[in-house]
């Protein structure tokens, strides 16, 4: 398909990450973690170039992954981090070590819908990025939002969730009713009286929203 050939040719053209991403990359596609797609990921760092943001809130740590691609990419900005998967955690806390950043990043292990004190003492931050249990965005913007600088960004992954959020009949119908919420949650989104919203077709679908 067209697209499938733009999609590798941009990725066939993206410059060689350091080692330890490149390995970070490979870890992942063996073992099934859900990091960024490599497009989406360098459209999220080109955002950040412009933004400059001194303080991100990162839901969803997995294995850090993108917590080392903005560290990497914003040296002096500060990354806090929640991560509720205990294996996740420790290989992540493990990464960030090797890189040495850990002065740079704040892993914090727990469910983002239970840890608001800990992360509330941490803000405002200056861009919240969103990447966890998709079912749940919602509930991570209603809870994260009142943290956002004035001048803030949010910016949310997985959006289009592999185009499924287009297609009109599902079988499995535990994927269709995750299709429904991230669906629910776009259109929430997209008509909140708060903020503006773009979405772009890039990776697996990301949503930029500033305040009006």
């Amino acid at each position: 398909m067209k697209d499938d050939k733009l999609h590798a040719y941009i990725e066939g053209i993206i410059p060689a990450r350091p080692k330890l991403l490149e390995d970070m990359e490979q870890y992942a596609k063996e073992n099934g973690v859900p990091i960024m797609e490599l497009a989406g990921i360098e459209a999220l760092l080109q955002l950040l170039r412009i933004q400059k943001p001194k303080s991100i809130l990162e839901v969803g740590t997995a294995i850090g992954y993108s917590a080392l691609r903005m560290a990497y990419t914003l040296p002096t900005c500060e990354i806090v981090t929640v991560e509720r998967d205990a294996e996740r955690y420790f290989l992540a806390e493990k990464y960030i070590q090797e890189a040495g950043k850990e002065a740079q990043i704040r892993i914090i292990k727990g469910d983002a819908l239970e840890v608001e004190s800990m992360i509330k003492e941490q803000g405002p931050f200056d861009a919240i990025f969103i990447d966890a249990a998709k079912g749940q965005y919602r509930k991570f913007f209603e809870i994260y939002s009142p943290y956002l600088s004035k001048d803030g960004m949010i910016i949310t992954d997985n959006v289009l969730f592999k185009g499924l959020v287009c297609e009109d009949e599902i079988e499995n119908k535990r994927i269709r009713n995750l299709v429904k919420k991230i669906s629910d949650f776009n259109i929430w989104l997209m008509n909140h009286p708060d903020y503006y919203t773009v979405i772009l077709p890039v990776g697996d679908g990301v949503a930029i929203t500033k305040m009006r």
